[in-house]
């Protein structure tokens, strides 16, 4: 038994006729007549009584026809599910995110993805880098968000594309010695504490980020960590120390906190698009196709 029978029999039910139903079916009669027959023989019961003025359905084609109707509409669901997820309509697909992502693209594509494809399950994960990293090796991340570049086994099987490039910002407590001033040199926090991400949370952006105090001449004198950009912002709101951060933070637009471009400006950081190379799924290729590379920007 197989699709193609089905269909004849439902064609047969519905015109009564062998003829009409091989036309619709755009078969010729005899072989159309052949597959019915054929079915009948596997089923060993007749679907049809057949006179030289009529054709009718028996109790056992009236039962069959119900089921075949039953089982040819789950065939085309699954031809066309099939088909979505060939697309990468439907499926699922798990995004990891650095904090800082939610005040760049992450929100705008994240809308238009949703808009395109309803079908696909989203699950964000707001993770660090360095994590991310490696669950993206581990097949637990589909996609990440996070700070190139990366270092160690995950480096070798993923693929990174940068979409935003930004300035590094001074964050200050309000009413801090130096928030006065519309800008200031690295050198101006030398003596201040600091507050930081561990370097194994995020190691690029870390040693970036202390990068900058070095060619100013001092190490940051680090008296409090903290995974989270939203979390370090609010320690330097509460007076902890001060921080170096990408200048998306500073969207979060807190009265008790004062961001200040430093001078000259300084290290351009990347917020990068990362997946697994071997990674085929068309679900994660449409959404990499929603971001752009931008342009390259200069301190």
């Amino acid at each position: 038994m197989n699709l193609q029978q089905l269909r004849y029999a439902v064609a047969l039910a519905e015109e009564l006729n062998f003829g009409r139903a091989a036309l619709r079916e755009g078969v010729r009669q005899p072989p159309f007549s052949q597959q019915i027959g054929k079915l009948e023989e596997e089923l060993g019961v007749r679907l049809f009584e057949r006179t030289t003025r009529q054709v009718r359905l028996t109790p056992a084609g009236q039962a069959f026809v119900t089921e075949a109707r039953s089982s040819l509409a789950h065939a085309d669901q699954a031809a066309e599910s099939a088909r979505r997820a060939g697309r990468g309509e439907a499926g699922r697909l798990v995004i990891g995110f650095v904090g800082s992502a939610t005040n760049l693209t992450l929100p705008k594509v994240l809308r238009r993805f949703r808009t395109r494809y309803p079908g696909v399950q989203v699950e964000l994960r707001e993770l660090p880098t360095a994590q991310q990293a490696e669950e993206l090796r581990q097949g637990l991340l589909d996609v990440g968000l996070l700070h190139a570049p990366l270092a160690g086994p995950a480096a070798e099987v993923l693929t990174t594309q940068t979409v935003a490039r930004e300035l590094l910002l001074a964050a200050l407590p309000t009413g801090h010695r130096h928030s006065a001033y519309t800008s200031l040199p690295p050198a101006a926090l030398a003596e201040e504490p600091f507050v930081l991400f561990p370097r194994r949370y995020g190691p690029g952006l870390h040693d970036q980020i202390t990068a900058v105090a070095r060619a100013a001449g001092f190490e940051p004198r680090i008296v409090q960590e903290a995974v989270q950009m939203q979390t370090i912002v609010g320690l330097v709101a509460a007076g902890i120390g001060v921080s170096i951060v990408p200048e998306s933070v500073a969207r979060l637009r807190r009265g008790d906190v004062a961001f200040r471009p430093l001078t000259p400006p300084t290290r351009v950081v990347t917020l990068d698009l990362t997946w697994r190379t071997s990674d085929a799924n068309p679900v994660l290729r449409n959404f990499r196709s929603l971001f752009r590379t931008p342009p390259t920007a200069t301190p």
